[in-house]
């Protein structure tokens, strides 16, 4: 890295490290670890070494750690026997643990629910004998997997969703995230490839937003009023990056509405490339995160190959990453988020936050 470089990246990030508070959650700084499942929990536990990777990351600066991808209680919640799950007295012993290794390093931290619906599959290795469940019960190609969740199952879910909700607060969590992205069960009933249910959850955009509101709205009354929610969504998919929920601000008001109405504090917009436009023929040359906080008036937290030089299992990116550090701050100043998620960048160097703080980019061990 040149000295122009090091720099460039040293100007305009001292916002970043400002207090920020939404509720029950209380940032020392506005950098957050991204969720990143390692299915390195045996039997669904989280353990020593799980306890330690949080740890680890927490005193290294970030002032926000979402964990990893947490499964709630089923029906088939998802595909790997070693993702930790976010029930039973054996769950909760280790992810107290966690809580309170990241809350002696000064950082805040909230659990990620999540249910993987279709996309667990026709052969998943946890619950192998239960059929995967999802809104219609076929993936994205319109192939059929599983079984349509009916109205019963609908009212387990949201059930499964407000256990483990419930337990995040009793353990000490400072909130919680629930995971509406990448294809995933709640995303697939905003999206119109997964959801063809033709009772009051599919079809329009408020039908389709309509199991996802319910869920929020049942973890709210659970949790009570002052319980921090993330809600995470996305346009693409992991099994479709070019995937779109939303085609123009108005439609993706229909979706997102709902959820604000319903209970939700921050939404957590995921992206690929955060300083990329998301509604490219719109005079308003905003990001989908800083759509998401003009159209609901919420706080944002952004994410998207921060600190790293290639796209999330893509190409290598053209921008230096100083130009790209100078449109962060940039996005930051417009109001577009509130905190900036990274992942690989984490990964690669748990220090990474408390590197950049104290200028010593050079010591940085970059993603590989």
């Amino acid at each position: 890295m040149s000295q122009e470089s090091v720099g460039e990246l040293s100007v305009g990030l001292d916002e970043l490290f400002t207090e920020f508070r939404a509720g029950s959650l209380r940032l020392r700084n506005r950098f957050a670890m991204a969720p990143m499942t390692r299915v390195k929990s045996p039997g669904g536990v989280p353990n020593a070494e799980n306890t330690e990777y949080y740890r680890e990351h927490a005193a290294g600066g970030v002032g926000l750690i979402i964990t990893e991808g947490t499964y709630v209680r089923g029906p088939s919640a998802g595909p790997l026997e070693a993702v930790p799950r976010f029930y039973g007295d054996d769950s909760a012993a280790g992810w107290r643990a966690v809580v309170d290794a990241v809350h002696a390093e000064g950082a805040a931290i909230v659990p990620q629910l999540w249910h993987t619906g279709v996309d667990r599959g026709a052969e998943p290795g946890f619950e192998p004998d239960a059929l995967s469940v999802s809104p219609s019960g076929v993936d994205h190609t319109g192939q059929p997997v599983g079984r349509a969740l009916t109205a019963a199952d609908l009212d387990t879910l949201i059930g499964s969703y407000v256990e483990s909700a419930v337990l995040a607060k009793e353990l000490g969590f400072d909130g919680l995230e629930l995971h509406g992205a990448h294809g995933y069960l709640l995303d697939q009933f905003f999206w119109t490839a997964t959801n063809r249910r033709d009772d009051d959850y599919g079809g329009t955009f408020g039908r389709r937003a309509s199991f996802p509101a319910r869920v929020v709205a049942a973890v709210r009354a659970a949790v009570g009023a002052d319980f921090t929610i993330i809600y995470r969504y996305s346009q693409w998919k992991g099994a479709d990056y070019s995937a779109r929920i939303a085609d123009t601000p108005a439609e993706l008001e229909q979706l997102l509405t709902p959820l604000a109405d319903a209970g939700v504090d921050i939404f957590h917009t995921s992206l690929r490339r955060h300083w990329l436009p998301d509604f490219t023929d719109h005079a308003e040359d905003l990001s989908l995160a800083g759509w998401t906080k003009k159209i609901t008036g919420l706080p944002v937290i952004t994410v998207g190959s921060v600190g790293v030089d290639s796209v999330f299992r893509g190409d290598r990116i053209d921008e230096t990453q100083a130009h790209r550090f100078r449109v962060l701050a940039e996005q930051f100043e417009r109001g577009e988020f509130d905190v900036v998620a990274v992942g690989r960048a984490l990964l690669a160097d748990p220090e990474w936050v408390n590197k950049i703080r104290a200028e010593r980019l050079s010591d940085i061990t970059p993603f590989r």
